[in-house]
């Protein structure tokens, strides 16, 4: 594939299947993307999936792939047929704007709109992954949900930690964050809830931590390894996040 290729390196959330006339909505989250080396992946609404695929002026072959094979809803799983047969073969590829359709040979569509990274302001960061060096790990049992990160356009942060919410300031410079001083509650809550506010409370202490968005992730790594990774809902959510 053209590294230089329009259709590389976005997140193409998929909006629709037509199929002989006929109109199937995507379900939430599916999505495809495609790299400069040829390797498309993405979610036919439930599975996920992988495949080659090679642009050749506007037309797009995507080889027979491999996808994951979770139960789904009934009508979740009649779309991923839809749409898995669909994507595959050889493709006319017309773009406009932020759009783009895929035609298959028998004339069925998928239409695509590209999704912009979740900007690091403003948005509600559901803190869903713990890191430690090489290790992720998922939030203890019983604290799913709990955590979350906002920060604002004028240098603030706030945010809950699983037990307490907290307030504090977060420069950023490039790609790195410089948290300040966080002002917490004092609750006293479950130990599930406490050992991750402690997890959280070594990431976010006032070491210089990097930070990276891809897509609908953030990821927070400090200097010493432990980091987070959150993620962002599916519209931006403005307001405190407290």
């Amino acid at each position: 594939m053209r590294s230089d290729a329009p259709l590389t390196g976005i997140r193409w959330e998929i909006e629709s299947v037509t199929v002989g006339g006929k109109r199937s909505a995507a379900p939430a989250g599916t999505h495809v993307e495609i790299d400069a080396t040829g390797r498309a992946s993405g979610n036919y609404g439930c599975n996920r999936f992988t495949a080659e695929a090679r642009l050749d002026g506007d037309t797009l072959t995507v080889e027979p792939g491999t996808t994951t094979e979770m139960g789904c809803e009934p009508a979740i799983q009649q779309f991923e047929v839809l749409l898995s047969q669909a994507f595959s073969g050889k493709l006319t590829v017309a773009a406009k704007d932020d759009s783009l359709t895929l035609t298959t040979a028998k004339g069925g569509t998928i239409a695509l709109t590209a999704r912009p990274p979740a900007p690091l302001t403003g948005t509600r960061w559901r803190i869903t992954t713990l890191v430690s060096g090489s290790i992720a790990s998922s939030l203890p049992a019983g604290a799913a949900n709990k955590a979350h990160i906002t920060f604002g356009k004028d240098g603030s942060v706030r945010g809950a930690l699983g037990c307490n919410s907290f307030r504090g300031t977060a420069d950023v410079s490039g790609t790195a964050l410089a948290f300040g001083r966080l002002v917490t509650t004092r609750k006293m809550c479950p130990d599930p809830e406490m050992r991750l506010e402690r997890a959280l409370l070594d990431v976010l202490d006032g070491k210089r931590t990097a930070y990276g968005i891809t897509h609908d992730t953030l990821s927070l790594t400090a200097p010493d390894g432990k980091g987070l990774a959150a993620s962002a809902p599916e519209k931006k959510e403005e307001g405190s996040g407290g």
